[in-house]
């Protein structure tokens, strides 16, 4: 949907098009124009102020995302001490499951039934169960490869390596959907690719120094990228919702994690966890801010264009960079901070060609139209 575009100028919003503005000579008697005297220029229309509201609004709750997005690792990291990541995953989805069903039944009573309220061949059923299940299971590896590559490869060096999430998107749609890219998507994606062979050898450029959990790291986004495509084809083609994809895949990532859990880790890990208070206070917590951080970007982008939470969305592992030095203790090595520039630069200019090539189409981000990093977990 197109919106009428508009800047701000000295604290004023004004409308780059006609019949935008109401001056104190045609307006009605009685309209704030006339109030405000004569020789002050136009006043801004209402439907204006609306608009630049909602956009400032929007802006404001892209922040945020930002905000809970840095904080995210942080969270998962800083769960007691001696919990194993699989253990710590299963109950984190478990917690995501719960938090998601309140939406899940205000959507219900509000009339809106989706993918229950229409009659399916038993062929389309049986492809949406095996689409519902496959992603979900996509989701369940992708969320314990979350928490493990934080805990093996470090807050900083995770949070910057999942920020290959486009890469991954353009590539798959790329040989899937056939969307050839353009030379400066090309370089551009190759300037980030440098940055993480940079970030993954620990600033040596030396193969010896590459550590198998950063390409854990590395699967996570690879993970988002197949069941977001997937799955984004399933939102145009059915008429499931948003909110039954989320509580779906959740409902599957914990039927997936929680006896995975109970396999590898032994039944009397995952229950001293389920009656540890200060295990299930970080995973509760880690679940809440999911969800809030989920609920955040939803809004955001129904004020402002995708590309534009996106990149608001880029800077996160800073803000990671920042937390873990304060509250996990980590050191930052000025090598860090090198690969998180070059890859925050090269994601910026990576949507905007993307953007400039094709002005209409969703730009792959932390959430190509779904959520973005976080929120896949």
């Amino acid at each position: 949907m197109h919106r009428p575009t508009a800047t701000i100028v000295s604290g004023t919003a004004q409308a780059l098009g006609p019949q935008s503005t109401v001056d104190n000579a045609t307006a009605p008697k009685g309209h704030p124009a006339q109030r405000a005297g004569q020789g002050r220029g136009p006043v801004p229309s209402p439907e204006i102020l609306q608009l630049t509201s909602s956009r400032r609004l929007g802006i404001i709750q892209a922040f945020v995302c930002l905000f809970l997005l840095g904080l995210l690792p942080i969270l998962s990291n800083g769960r007691p001490a001696g919990s194993t990541a699989l253990t710590f995953a299963a109950w984190l989805s478990l917690w995501q499951l719960l938090f998601s069903l309140p939406m899940l039944f205000r959507e219900w009573r509000s009339g809106e039934r989706g993918a229950f309220g229409v009659r399916q061949s038993r062929a389309a059923r049986r492809r949406t169960l095996a689409i519902t299940f496959f992603t979900g299971a996509l989701f369940a590896f992708s969320t314990w490869g979350y928490v493990l590559s934080f805990e093996k490869v470090g807050a900083v060096n995770a949070a910057i390596a999942l920020q290959a999430y486009p890469i991954f998107a353009a590539a798959l749609e790329a040989f899937w959907l056939g969307r050839r890219k353009s030379g400066a998507e090309i370089a551009f994606t190759l300037l980030i690719l440098a940055a993480l062979y940079y970030l993954a050898t620990g600033g040596t450029w030396r193969p010896d120094g590459l550590s198998p959990y950063f390409a854990v790291a590395l699967a996570v986004p690879a993970l988002w990228s197949v069941a977001h495509l997937i799955l984004r084809q399933a939102l145009v083609e059915t008429p499931i919702t948003p909110n039954q994809v989320t509580t779906s895949r959740l409902l599957v990532c914990t039927a997936v994690l929680l006896p995975l859990a109970f396999v590898i880790e032994g039944p009397q890990a995952v229950l001293a966890a389920a009656t540890s208070p200060a295990f299930q206070a970080s995973a509760v917590f880690m679940g809440l801010v999911y969800y809030v951080e989920l609920i955040f970007w939803f809004n955001a982008l129904k004020r402002i264009d995708v590309s534009v939470v996106s990149a608001i969305s880029v800077p996160a592992p800073a803000v990671t960079m920042v937390l873990a030095a304060v509250f996990l203790g980590e050191s930052i090595a000025g090598w860090q901070i090198f690969a998180l520039a070059v890859v925050a630069i090269g994601l910026y200019c990576l949507l905007r060609a993307g953007r400039e090539r094709n002005p209409e189409a969703v730009i792959p981000s932390g959430s190509a139209g779904v959520p973005p990093a976080s929120s896949a977990i």
